[in-house]
């Protein structure tokens, strides 16, 4: 326990010093870190391949899903290359904090200030995707937060070495640059998060990324606030008066481009209309040359069954019945629920009742419906005419993303920078007392002050 109040400590005090630092001095953190991740790179590609080898055998075993194990590999095609690149991206990001947001003159002398702040200390725990420890790291620092990371037990190593790497990179940063290594530490074990989750005197806001059990137990064990979502459970509106080739390349992009994301759509909502006019068939194909196993409503499995278009084969494998409980389910694979609704009211009624308010998306050639189906869907993100999987911060422009939050507080959706800042009031007076003011005294002002008029 004392080990893990030293770490929680050593990231307060190092969150103070972040407070002073600036934006150049940020960057050359970053772009070293950069340099030093891309220096050390087979040592880290191997650290990756003992965590894959340990993986694959759980897999084999039954004891990891195929999802969480493909999240666990940066070693494939450009992944680590797409790694180094969002950190130079960060770089490109304004600073977030020291921003004014409001500027008031109380009485003349006096004079109030909102600004932008760093959180302080931030606590991220997430699951089998080791990219995180890169993506969290330098959106704190660039936010000037300190950070303590738990990872997986199947990235142990992988995360291991990129931590060590980071730290390694800062402290051979020079000492006019300010910012301490200890800006970014890593525990190992859940005795050492049961712990840090209790110490909420010197961490500021926890943010998991994992599976659904991971966030509610955090949740429903700390005191300190939690910026997540449980479930990614999207979906995808087809309207009746949809483009459908539009809608065949929206529908299997949002459910192909990668399932193990928590922006992949997981449901199909069809207006019935396109069943009575058999568009639907068209995208239907889509979805299942593509692989897509179909878990169907009735009358979308009968219509389905009775096409000649679709082959015996696929009627077979690909073709199932739905169970009201797919319709509450993130699959995370080649997998989609599919039923119809009569119309955008019907799909607004089923999304709001089902989904997990993080992205749906609605696709359709009317603009009154794409608005009506936007206003009233409550989700982090509404989509017209594109796919679920834009729900990224890389996407947004935000350089990366710390997660995506479904909670309706300071931050939502996907979360960059600027989910990392809170504000601070500043006061400037020259001997004021709130004395001085009320009935027959001195009354307020409350004027905005003009940004070149700024004391601060």
């Amino acid at each position: 326990m004392s080990a893990v109040i030293d770490i929680a400590r050593a990231a307060r005090l190092a969150s103070v010093n972040l407070q002073a630092v600036n934006n150049e001095q940020k960057n050359e953190a970053l772009l070293r870190i950069k340099q030093v991740l891309s220096e050390r790179r087979e040592e880290i590609f191997k650290a990756n391949e003992q965590d894959k080898k340990i993986a694959e055998g759980l897999v084999e075993a039954g004891k990891l899903s195929s999802s969480l194990f493909k999240r666990l590999d940066i070693c494939q095609g450009d992944k680590f290359d797409t790694i180094l690149s969002g950190v130079s991206d960060i770089t490109q990001l304004p600073d977030p904090t020291k921003k004014v947001t409001m500027a008031t003159k109380l009485e003349e002398g006096l004079e109030l200030y909102r600004l932008t702040v760093p959180v302080g200390v931030l606590l991220t725990i997430f699951e089998a995707r080791p990219e995180v420890v890169v993506n969290i790291s330098c959106l704190a620092l660039k936010s000037g937060n300190a950070v303590i990371l738990k990872g997986g037990k199947e990235a142990t190593h992988t995360n291991a070495a990129l931590a060590r790497v980071i730290q390694d990179a800062l402290a051979s940063l020079p000492e006019s640059n300010g910012i301490p290594k200890e800006s970014v530490q890593i525990v190992e074990t859940r005795e050492d998060i049961s712990a840090l989750l209790d110490l909420d005197r010197y961490i500021d806001l926890v943010v998991p990324r994992g599976s659904n059990s991971l966030v509610k137990h955090i949740q429903n064990n700390t005191r300190i606030p939690v910026l997540g979502h449980a479930d990614g459970i999207c979906s995808v509106y087809v309207d009746k008066e949809a483009d459908i080739e539009k809608a065949v390349k929206i529908v299997v992009d949002s459910k192909t481009n990668y399932t193990a994301a928590c922006n992949s759509a997981e449901t199909l909502l069809v207006n019935e209309s396109l069943l009575s006019n058999g568009s639907f068939l068209e995208i239907a194909q889509g979805l299942l040359n593509a692989g897509v196993t179909l878990k169907c409503e009735e009358n979308v499995r009968d219509f389905l069954l009775k096409s000649d278009a679709i082959s015996s084969e696929l009627k077979e494998t690909k073709i199932q019945a739905a169970t009201e409980e797919d319709f509450f389910t993130e699959f995370l694979d080649l997998i989609m629920a599919v039923k119809t609704v009569p119309d955008v009211e019907g799909a607004i009624v089923h999304i709001n009742e089902h989904g997990s308010k993080h992205t749906d998306a609605i696709v359709t050639e009317n603009k009154e419906v794409a608005d009506y189906f936007m206003t009233r869907v409550d989700a982090a993100g509404c989509y017209w005419n594109a796919s679920t999987r834009f729900a990224d911060g890389f996407r947004y422009g935000f350089g990366a993303e710390v997660g995506v939050s479904t909670n309706k507080t300071h931050a939502r959706g996907p979360v960059g920078l600027e989910g990392l800042v809170i504000y601070k009031y500043k006061l400037i007076g020259n001997g004021d007392g709130a004395a001085d003011f009320g009935s027959g005294k001195k009354s307020f002002k409350h004027e905005t002050i003009a940004p070149s008029d700024y004391k601060i």
